[in-house]
């Protein structure tokens, strides 16, 4: 048996992405026509890492900013949130080894404000996280979001 990948080196391994490609028939009846980029899993670190303390990013916010860096009509729903998943594992790993500048993963909300159960410490880690930052969380029936979040979306032209 080997040994178990370390989520770092899942985040380093681009395997021949990003990529751009046609919106297949399947696909366009929820996403329309035209391409759609399948970005590399640094890419979406990279993002995450650019947002500031006190700010908050959707998973949508990002899908946005990596079709226009590359030209496409959308970023690819599915692996841009699975790639959010594996950079905040990634940035769990450094912390458990002391580093302190992590990539602030509690920031990247899903649609809608809500909290995202599959960060490491699920839903309850990042509320600790965002309170913190001075954001108020809620509870909507079982899901949870940020108070308000929109007043506190990062724009990246604006403010580095």
């Amino acid at each position: 048996m080997g040994r178990r990948e370390l989520w770092r080196e899942k985040l380093a391994d681009s395997k021949g992405l990003p990529r751009v490609e046609a919106i297949t028939e399947k696909m366009s009846k929820r996403w329309g026509s035209g391409t759609v980029v399948i970005p590399a899993p640094v890419e979406v670190d990279e993002i995450m890492k650019r947002v500031p303390r006190g700010k908050l990013i959707t998973i949508n916010e990002i899908r946005g900013l990596l079709a226009e860096k590359h030209g496409a009509t959308i970023g690819c729903p599915l692996t841009t949130g699975i790639f959010a998943r594996v950079a905040a594992e990634a940035a769990m790993e450094e912390a458990a080894e002391g580093k302190k500048r992590i990539t602030p993963f509690w920031r990247i909300l899903r649609s809608g404000g809500e909290l995202n159960p599959k960060y490491p410490g699920g839903v309850e880690a990042q509320k600790r996280h965002l309170e913190l930052e001075g954001h108020k969380v809620i509870q909507k029936s079982k899901k949870s979001f940020v108070e308000n979040y929109k007043a506190s979306l990062w724009q990246p032209g604006l403010s580095h």
